[in-house]
């Protein structure tokens, strides 16, 4: 069978995989054809001085590539670093304001030993262009800015050509100082002669169609730094005065309160190195992580907003109002929509103003819902019920999962409209527990059966719709995982499962925002719970043969796979409780069904994780599995950003595509222990800390019936 021809413009770059005739991961392309069995066979481009005419490449799977446009390509084609350019493609925000920049638009680039604000002057083209099917590569010119925000009249010597890679930040216009018109200054006291690039494409492959109006980012502040500091977040961009009047810039990395302090601190990255500056450790213990002598723990208190790019008093006070950008129209429906599908979920739901917007501290229920539903196959039976059978309540539930699938963006009225229906005052205007909500959500709004039937000491069961892990710390390695907290928690509370579950929540332990039991947790991509069900055949850990006794005490031992429930036949029970350490062990008989045979094999029962909630500093956020592919992980923040004040201005919810979450999840159980959490990419980071529920679901299942007739 022929390839299939695909069209010329496309290009990619791939992103995952080994290396694999012709292409290798970081290498950009352009597909030529299509094999039958869904692979990519195109050209591979280089970059350096042999850039332009494209090589002859190979055959790449298409799910190991990610789509480009031709100006994108170009921009990626001139960074040397494969890492770097990967890195730059796993920051949507930033990569997509950076294909937006015209001149006279005014940026942060990396420059010697620091930052440093500059101008754009001139997109400049590179390699050949002999034929059509030549990509040359892009490269930027700028000219630098001065502190006093005026354009250096000195002679400077020549300024390299920066790639993408080394622009660190877009300084949105709005946060410039007002009065200041770049374009009546620009390159005063010079004569340098700019090539003006008409325009440059916007790029909507990742979701991130920019208007002309632009998100205000910088933090405003009146002249007089002794001000009421405005609220700093993690990313604002400060300055420091010292005691002896020197000021640093730099970018917030961490905020808490360190051990030691009652108030609360911030870990700033500083532009260039400082003595008696750290590497992002304070006390002993590591905070973030930077270059040596970069990181400066102070006050709060202490940071101002970098005065290089924020707005003036004048200007905040002639802009009092926002304007709120555009929202596409769309129609509510009762049809049902599918959950997004692996192919679709990077054009349609990455970027900023994607996922659920949030309002008035209901981050706990964007964070719940875009986890329950929008991509789940379990929980997808909800949204097939019939329309004229659901109350009022559950109709706007499935306007908003229907909203949220087929145009990727829910506006907040849509969620403050929910919340109302939910008939709490505090579900209006209060932070509640997700626990609390989807408590709430299943049992009143869609009155469906608990999703968990839990027998204790071998009583009747009770139900519940998430799990609450509990245990002592003592009892648990350092750096648990999900699958031992689980188990460590079942067994000590003498809990099993009455059922095999279709959606298994589980609650970690931890109580709010500021108590955590352990500093990390690993998860478990898969949840094996064939020990934990009642009544149900199970496997001797030593010779696989029926198991009919269980042994809390072995669950430790380091001779025995430490963190493993033991459960043993009555030959293997006695051997291994012969040993002088296990002499004193409880082994509990089991209840064993009578039909089963002895030797045949106990069947396992797993579940797969599709989605975890986190919180940090009252704040939820959460991580979705979009797809059957390991690294198909995204990241949805429904309140990243905000523009204007808290009475005019409005949240920016943000979904990031996060396919470094893969590269730690195909690390066996061992390297995900040895590694180093505070080295970790910021997301995998992120979810290792500050995990709250992990989501589980049976794809072969669907939810238990409901305990009355259907809302």
């Amino acid at each position: 069978m022929e390839p299939i021809p695909v069209p010329k413009e496309n290009f990619f770059i791939v992103i995952r995989g080994k290396s694999r005739k012709g292409f290798s991961r970081g290498c950009i392309g352009r597909p030529e054809a299509e094999t039958p069995r869904g692979e990519l066979m195109g050209l591979l481009y280089p970059g350096g001085a042999n850039a332009g005419s494209p090589k002859n490449g190979g055959v790449v799977r298409r799910e190991d590539t990610y789509p480009l446009s031709r100006h994108q390509a170009q921009l990626l084609l001139f960074i040397s670093s494969v890492s770097k350019r990967l890195e730059l493609l796993c920051n949507p925000q930033l990569f997509s304001a950076i294909c937006e920049l015209t001149v006279d638009d005014l940026v942060v680039v990396k420059y010697k030993r620091g930052h440093q604000p500059a101008l754009v002057t001139n997109l400049m083209r590179i390699g050949r262009k002999e034929n059509k099917d030549d990509l040359q590569m892009l490269a930027f010119e700028v000219e630098f800015v001065d502190h006093d925000q005026t354009l250096s009249s000195k002679k400077a010597a020549p300024v390299p050509l920066f790639s993408a890679a080394d622009i660190v930040q877009v300084v949105p216009s709005s946060a410039l100082p007002h009065g200041i018109n770049w374009n009546a200054v620009q390159h005063s006291g010079t004569n340098k002669k700019v090539m003006r690039m008409n325009s440059m494409p916007i790029i909507r492959s990742l979701g991130q169609v920019k208007e002309k109006h632009r998100v205000q980012t910088g933090i405003n502040l009146s002249q007089s730094h002794n001000a009421s500091p405005a609220p700093l977040e993690v990313g604002s961009l400060v300055e420091v005065v010292s005691n002896t009047g020197v000021t640093v810039y730099g970018v917030v990395r961490w905020l808490g309160v360190p051990g030691g302090k009652t108030s609360e601190w911030a870990g700033i990255e500083l532009d260039y190195d400082v003595n008696g500056c750290s590497d992002g450790t304070y006390g002993g213990q590591r905070l973030f992580t930077c270059k040596r002598s970069r990181a400066l723990f102070v006050p709060v208190t202490k940071c101002s907003p970098d005065s290089r790019f924020v707005c003036s008093s004048s200007a905040s006070d002639t802009s009092s109002q926002v304007d709120i950008p555009p929202v596409p129209p769309y129609v509510d429906s009762e049809e049902y929509v599918a959950p997004v599908a692996d192919s679709e979920a990077m054009s349609l739901l990455v970027g900023r103003m994607k996922g659920i917007q949030g309002h008035i501290n209901s981050c706990y229920l964007d964070a719940t819902l875009f986890s329950l539903f929008s991509s789940s196959v379990t929980l997808d039976s909800i949204c097939q019920w019939p329309a004229d059978t659901v109350q009022p309540v559950a109709s706007t539930l499935r306007k908003i999962v229907n909203r949220l699938r087929r145009q990727g963006f829910v506006p907040a009225a849509s969620v403050m409209n929910f919340r109302n229906q939910l008939g709490c005052d505090t579900f209006r205007t209060e932070e509640k527990d997700p626990e609390e909500f989807i408590t709430v959500l299943f049992e009143k709004v869609l009155g469906i059966e608990p999703l968990l039937k839990l027998r204790s000491r071998s009583e009747s069961y009770q139900g519940a719709y998430t799990f609450q892990i509990f245990l002592e710390k003592e009892q648990m390695a350092h750096i648990p995982t999900v699958q031992q907290l689980l188990d460590t928690s079942c067994l000590s509370c003498d809990v099993k499962f009455e059922e095999m579950p279709s959606c298994l929540i589980v609650q970690m332990p931890r109580f709010g925002n500021k108590y955590k039991m352990f500093s990390h947790i690993i998860p478990s991509m898969e949840l094996d719970i064939a020990d934990l069900l009642y009544n149900s055949p199970r496997q001797c850990f030593i010779c696989e043969r029926l198991a009919e006794y269980e042994c809390l005490q072995c669950l430790p031992d380091r001779k025995l796979h430490p963190g493993r429930i033991k459960q043993y036949c009555t030959t293997c029970n006695a051997q291994v409780h012969r040993h002088s350490s296990r002499q004193g062990h409880s082994p509990k008989p089991l209840s064993v069904p009578a039909v089963v045979a002895t030797a045949s094999p106990a069947a396992r029962h797993t579940m797969q994780l599709f989605a975890v909630l986190c919180i940090h500093t009252s704040h939820y956020v959460s991580f979705v599995k979009s797809g059957s592919d390991q690294h198909s992980w995204l990241f949805f923040d429904s309140m990243a950003d905000r523009c204007g004040d808290d009475q005019s201005g409005f949240n920016i919810p943000e979904i990031r595509a996060c396919p470094e979450l893969g590269d730690f999840f195909s690390l066996s159980e061992e390297e995900q222990a040895r590694a180093n959490p505070s080295c970790a990419p910021e997301l995998v980071r992120r979810l290792l800390c500050d995990s709250y529920m992990f989501l589980y679901q049976n794809p072969g299942m669907t939810l238990p019936g409901t305990n009355h007739q259907r809302p």
